[in-house]
């Protein structure tokens, strides 16, 4: 592996509007490039700009902790701190790949979220994460930990040739059984299921029923994306080494779209067989609101709500207004509380979502929302 140590600037990413997947308006990248060297990766497409051999070159931020300190520190803040999870995981590198071990930006980081108060949510697929048990449990203690882990199967098998870098669904299962031993939220991020691979019945069912034993908090979903360019060329050459019979079946649904997504069909067909599993399992689809109801501002929480009613609806095959209320409420600089009377005067908000709306400004919750879930 080819190993840089950089200095960074900024390390705190902050997002426009608080991200409904992850309960997080903040995140970060400690390592930039990824030894995991997931053939599906979609880091390794030019638009992320890691340099040298995407999965054999990672960039280590040997600064990271003292800017992080700096830009955590609410002193230096012009504008307060909005109140949700920082997200230590996910963009163009694991938090936690093997690197960590030497470096440990992941597990200073949490100490730092912790002395400053905040909760932390943990996405990673490196059982490493287990050695931070101390500090994720104090941070659980004083605010919320979550720790999810991702997934495109739990077949071992599978998993070697798509994540080769990578420690086995087996114990990547076998850790998330012992955070929820130890009292933390645990999630599955079924995502990406590999396409005629993957999200074939028999192995989206492995895996709901997997995180149902387990007793899992929640599972997130996704397809895979595909940008033309180094991460499609990557994966199709993995691919007619392993599976050359479903080359044309990757023509068929991937096709010259910007953001490397397949057709629309393709994605609704295993949204519907994943959405009939999840239920069949009575497992939630997105993050409970017991895991976020107490931390969140009234906005954000109205926003996070209306996404995730938005969301349950399209997995019905249903349409859906709420996106629309999402962006105009994401735009307000005043509470919600302070225009109960003209909710209506925002774009994209009606009857019904007013009605939603101040079910949620009044008591914390939905009842639409509830029966969605």
């Amino acid at each position: 592996m080819t190993l840089r140590e950089i200095e960074a600037k900024t390390i705190l990413r902050k997002h426009k509007k608080i991200d409904s997947w992850f309960l997080s308006h903040y995140g970060m990248n400690l390592y930039r490039g990824c030894a995991h060297n997931c053939v599906y990766c979609d880091g390794r497409s030019e638009g992320y700009y890691v340099n040298g051999e995407f999965g054999n070159a990672v960039a280590v931020k040997v600064n990271a902790i003292e800017v992080l300190r700096r830009e955590l520190n609410p002193r230096r803040k012009r504008t307060p701190f909005k109140r949700s999870y920082i997200m230590l995981g996910g963009g163009v590198g694991d938090s936690y790949q093997p690197i960590e071990e030497k470096y440990q930006l992941s597990r200073k980081a949490l100490q730092l979220i912790h002395g400053y108060n905040f909760p932390v949510h943990v996405l990673t697929k490196s059982t490493l994460v287990k050695r931070d048990v101390d500090i994720l449990k104090e941070i659980n203690k004083r605010n919320r930990a979550i720790v999810s882990f991702s997934f495109s199967s739990v077949n071992d098998e599978i998993s070697a040739i798509f994540e080769p870098g990578v420690p086995p669904p087996s114990e990547r299962l076998e850790t998330l059984a012992f955070f929820k031993k130890e009292g933390i939220a645990c999630g599955m991020f079924l995502l990406p299921v590999i396409p005629f691979i993957t999200d074939a019945p028999k192995f989206m069912e492995d895996s709901i029923k997997r995180a149902s034993e387990l007793n899992l908090d929640f599972i997130i979903f996704g397809g895979m994306t595909l940008k033309v360019g180094r991460q499609k060329d990557y994966f199709l050459k993995v691919l007619r080494k392993n599976y050359p019979d479903l080359l044309v079946e990757y023509e068929n649904i991937y096709k010259e779209n910007k953001w490397g997504e397949a057709t629309g069909e393709y994605y609704s067909s295993i949204n519907q067989t994943f959405n009939s599993l999840a239920k069949k399992y009575k497992i939630p689809r997105r993050i409970p609101l017991g895991l976020y109801e107490d931390i969140l501002s009234e906005n954000d929480l109205v926003i996070v709500m209306l996404e995730h009613i938005d969301y349950l609806l399209k997995l019905e095959g249903k349409k859906s207004p709420y996106s629309y209320a999402v962006y105009s409420i994401s735009q307000l600089k005043e509470p919600l509380s302070t225009m109960k009377d003209s909710l209506q005067t925002l774009k994209g908000v009606g009857k019904t979502t007013e009605r939603i709306i101040l079910e949620i400004l009044e008591t914390g919750s939905s009842s639409y929302y509830q029966k969605l879930f």
